[in-house]
């Protein structure tokens, strides 16, 4: 034992001797390397130290004017955001700064993880700007005068003119099959008020995307934001297996219960005959009309007393918002993030009183927390979320709840037996709720891939094909409008759509996670979270804070377990 004690010692001495002297030799050699390597660290400081001091304002300005522009539609305040986005195209295409940040990306001598996430997001956002300056400053004066058009837009049947809300509650209140047709109608006349528009901005963002060296706009798009067109393909044709047989049965039963309320056959349904403009929703087929739950409650206190339950308070962000109808005004919804230090985050909403906009509320409000949780002292490339999709998960997680019958009854007040009534009809109406949008985010992902692939087909035929295909809705007789123009989408956040459904996956995955290893009931489908601020740590802890920090797949696998997969949607929406 001793001798074999004495061996190794020796041994090891010898060890670190030659170890010593080769330490020493190889510090010697990568003097230089080292050297070369703080130079380049330097170099990245003062790369972002710039871009902060000089985009950073210019960014609070554009998005403020946004803001300012969608509740208040003028020529003059779009004019505004154009103007700034300009400012912040002549930065990031900088050919000059872009040279600069390449050679530090092709250095790799960014060695520290951190530094070189950030490396990579900043290069990543200025290698999308490397064209021609005057084609970035036309694409952002195209797209915002596009914004003005849909935001000014209103509907006109007969003696009427129609909001986007009032045609929602048209479409699903009247039993009149020529008001329906005569109502939906209308809403696309917004089509050939900006087709030929739209179709311009298509080519022109292929042609940028081609001076970059992709193929079009489409695959650089999914490419600039970490994601594989190939793989995001693959998924969708395996959601459309995986929905396909579920939908076409509940297609049949909605045809039925909707043909007999309008006294027509379920041979002469039409798309203006499934409650909603682009049948993105679900149709009331069931017993209960949740909307009536909803009635005269007041939509916005409802949103803060529940996430001031999970002890993710949002009086300070309600506050900051714009939640209600008003002329020339943008009709939708959106959640913006004005500053991401300070920070200054806003909602817009058009809330009425109904289930939709409960669950569109719990929705923006979930993406206003995830950007309100960033780690203060995080960089500004940090501040961000994992993807446009992981916001996206959270906002559809909470607005879900808007169908959740324990969540209506702790926040409604419903009685025992009223709850025991909702309970099954929302659970039918939340799995109704999710195979129709499956199929919709099937049509809108399809129709961008082959409509950026060749803009100058017929667009047309494309969305109708599509529509019939995985919706399984009929096209009108002889129609031959642009209807797939109706939606804003199409021209102001294109190639973004699929990023709803990766987002719904998410949200199923995060519910079970949180079903599981934070409430510890792993096989409970009808947990709402009220008052559970442990849900809220965990979001906050998991989620929130981290931002972009890492690669999306890798916080995905570091807060629930494992990576991205469809067995939770499966699991909660179609087994």
């Amino acid at each position: 034992m001793k001798l074999f004690f004495k061996f190794n010692l020796l041994s090891v001495m010898a060890m670190v001797i030659i170890a010593g002297i080769f330490v020493s030799s190889c510090n010697k050699a990568d003097a230089p390397a080292n050297e070369e390597q703080k130079k380049m660290e330097e170099r990245f400081e003062k790369f972002k130290n710039d871009y902060l001091t000089s985009v950073k304002p210019i960014l609070i300005k554009m998005n403020t004017a946004y803001f300012d522009a969608s509740i208040n539609s003028t020529d003059e305040k779009w004019k505004e955001v154009t103007n700034n986005e300009k400012l912040y195209n002549d930065y990031v295409s900088n050919k000059e700064r872009f040279a600069e940040l390449k050679q530090i990306y092709d250095s790799k001598l960014i060695s520290d993880p951190d530094k070189a996430r950030e490396l990579k997001i900043y290069f990543n956002e200025f290698s999308s700007k490397q064209v021609d300056t005057a084609k970035l400053n036309k694409l952002s004066e195209m797209t915002t005068n596009l914004e003005g058009k849909y935001s000014k837009f209103r509907a006109k049947f007969g003696a009427k003119t129609y909001t986007d809300n009032d045609v929602e509650n048209t479409l699903k209140n009247s039993t009149n099959s020529k008001e329906l047709e005569g109502v939906w109608t209308a809403h696309k006349e917004i089509g050939p008020i900006v087709a030929t528009d739209i179709i311009a901005l298509v080519k022109l963002r292929n042609e940028v995307a081609r001076d970059l060296g992709y193929k079009n706009y489409h695959e650089m798009s999914l490419t600039l934001s970490d994601q594989n067109p190939a793989d995001v393909m693959k998924l969708f044709d395996e959601l459309d297996a995986l929905t396909r047989d579920a939908f076409a049965k509940l297609k049949s039963e909605m045809d039925i219960t909707l043909a007999k309320r309008l006294k027509i056959t379920p041979e002469q349904m039409m798309p203006w005959h499934y409650q909603n403009r682009y049948f993105q929703e679900a149709p009331q087929i069931y017993d209960i009309d949740l909307d009536k739950f909803y009635k005269g409650k007041d939509i916005v206190k409802l949103t803060v007393d529940y996430y001031k339950g999970l002890n993710l308070p949002i009086d300070k962000l309600v506050a900051n918002s714009d939640l209600y109808e008003k002329e020339g005004k943008n009709q939708h919804a959106y959640c913006i993030t004005i500053d991401k230090d300070a920070p200054d985050i806003r909602v817009l909403c058009n809330v009425t009183d109904n289930s939709k906009w409960m669950e569109t509320m719990l929705h923006e409000y979930g993406h206003a927390l995830y950007d309100n949780y960033y780690t203060k002292d995080y960089p500004w490339a940090f501040k961000s979320p994992a993807h446009i999709f992981t916001t996206e998960a959270i906002a559809m997680l909470f607005g879900r709840f808007a169908n959740n019958a324990d969540w209506m009854k702790a926040m409604l007040g419903l009685d025992d037996k009223t709850t025991a009534e909702v309970k099954d009809v929302a659970q039918k109406t939340l799995r109704l709720q999710q195979l129709v949008f499956s199929r919709w985010s099937q049509v809108m992902f399809r129709f961008e891939s082959a409509m950026y692939d060749n803009p100058d087909q017929d667009l047309n035929k494309l969305w109708w094909d599509l529509v019939e295909k995985y919706q399984m809705i009929k096209r009108p007789a002889n129609r031959n409008m642009p209807d797939w123009a109706t939606k804003i989408h199409v021209a102001t956040s294109p190639c973004y759509y699929h990023n709803y459904h990766l987002g719904e996956l998410l949200a199923s995955q995060l519910y079970f996670t949180i079903a599981d290893k934070v409430l510890g009931k792993p096989n409970d489908m009808t947990l709402s979270f009220i008052n559970e601020p442990k849900v809220g740590e965990y979001l906050i802890k998991n989620v929130f804070s981290v931002g972009s920090k890492y690669y999306w797949n890798d916080m995905i696998e570091k807060a629930t377990g494992e990576k991205l997969t469809a067995k939770f949607y499966a699991k909660q929406f179609v087994d």
